[in-house]
């Protein structure tokens, strides 16, 4: 008889936990679906010339009621001002609303006004008398959400290295025109203290069109020299696309490293003339567990340590619903022995927590250069065990990257300042 009961209890919450797992899948699935259907714009078709570097692309048709713009360099295409323009208006306020995001044009434009009889005023007109390009605004502002997603305005927390390119774009043919010339300061991925690199070169989010350089060999500053066509690539299709810059190290036996990688949304290049850039490399996405902002002084005649967690901004998220419940948690180590922990509140449902907690450390000046302090970003979760987001290691010496060792000698060679820095994350 119990046991018939333990077996129906069990079978209960078998049930149960069965429900609750569909319903979670459930959840993400929409969430996925949802995310898909506001960030991406439907793809086009696109067919490639195999074993070359040119990516021929269809040209697509405009709609019915716009005029089809052909860009001529030196010239400002036309198009009619009529219920399109009222459209474009209404679609561009309701994109900038929500995202408050500002997205340059490719030339210069004119505010727009219009008449109370619903005619154009002088605002609409250049001085030449033609019509600004709002077929041009209304084809890029559709895609800014999409755009929004490569935008990183956030300042590089690790040096992996510069790379030089061009763009120009060919009005006539309209094609795409991309030189890639060299990298710089690449950081070494082998054992002899250099790299490999090579690019790979993508047009996003054409995931399925990819090019290469060629692989220069035992080098961290390589010049490719090399330019790829993007062939029949209109120019209102550009204002939708994202170039992307991935730099990898070859390895012949195993999985090629990634350097560093740059997102460029071309509907922020000027297509009127050749654009040159030196864009510094950032860590490649997937491997972003968040930054932390922390600040360091220490006081000889005290023999005083101490270590502000100021902030954490994009952290990774670890819980179901897209956040986390961070927490820092620190070692003061001598050596790999340690010896004092501290831990600060826990945040609920941010990726973004303000710390603002302060600790202080007992550390003779004879052995500052000596200890560490292993410093671990966590997930706060009720059932089961926390997870590790990311962790960094300060220290005078073998700190977990150049910016944590620079921190460490920093504070020593400037003792009682307040040294402040923001160090990227490192998974486990």
């Amino acid at each position: 008889m119990v046991s018939a009961v333990l077996i129906g209890c069990l079978a209960t919450v078998g049930v149960i936990i069965t429900i609750l797992l569909l319903l979670a899948g459930g959840y993400l699935w929409w969430r996925h679906k949802r995310s898909q259907l506001q960030f991406i714009e439907p793809n086009e078709e696109e067919e490639s010339s195999s074993g070359s570097m040119r990516l021929q692309q269809p040209t697509i048709e405009a709609p019915q009621d716009v005029t089809p713009v052909k860009p001529v360099q030196q010239q400002q295409p036309q198009t009619p001002i009529g219920h399109t323009q009222v459209a474009a208006n209404n679609i561009n306020r309701k994109i900038n609303g929500f995202l408050n995001l500002k997205t340059p044009l490719i030339g210069s434009a004119t505010p727009q006004t219009r008449s109370p009889g619903g005619s154009s005023t002088g605002a609409e007109r250049d001085t030449g008398g033609n019509t600004k390009d709002r077929t041009m605004a209304f084809l890029q502002n559709r895609s800014v959400s999409m755009v929004d997603m490569y935008i990183d305005n956030s300042e590089p927390s690790e040096n992996v290295g510069q790379i030089h390119f061009s763009i120009e774009y060919d009005f006539q043919n309209t094609n795409l025109i991309l030189k890639i010339m060299q990298g710089k300061e690449l950081p070494a991925k082998d054992l002899s203290g250099t790299s490999d690199p090579y690019v790979k070169v993508t047009l996003l989010p054409d995931k399925k069109h990819r090019l290469e350089t060629k692989i220069k060999r035992r080098t961290l500053n390589p010049r490719w020299n090399e330019t790829f066509y993007f062939e029949g690539f209109p120019i209102q299709k550009l204002q939708s696309r994202v170039l992307h810059l991935h730099v990898f190290d070859y390895d012949r036996f195993s999985r090629d490293d990634s350097i560093g990688e740059v997102f460029l949304p071309l509907c922020q290049v000027d297509f009127s003339n050749k654009q040159t850039f030196w864009k510094s490399l950032k860590p490649p996405a997937k491997d972003k567990c968040g930054e932390l902002l922390s600040s360091l002084c220490y006081h000889p005649s005290n023999s005083i340590l101490t270590l502000s967690l100021l902030k954490a901004r994009n952290l990774k998220a670890k819980d179901i619903n897209g956040k986390s419940d961070p927490y820092v948690k620190v070692w003061l180590q001598f050596g790999e022995k340690k010896i004092e922990k501290r831990k600060t509140p826990i945040f609920k449902c941010t990726l973004n927590p303000v710390f603002n907690e302060s600790f202080s450390f007992n550390v003779p000046w004879e052995k500052i250069r000596e200890c560490s302090l292993d410093i671990m970003v966590m997930d706060f979760d009720n059932i089961g065990r926390n997870e590790l987001i990311g962790r960094i290691l300060l220290a005078g010496k073998n700190g977990s990257g150049a910016s944590e060792t620079k921190h460490w000698q920093d504070m020593i060679s400037k003792p009682r300042q307040t040294i402040i820095q923001w160090h990227r994350l490192k998974p486990e």
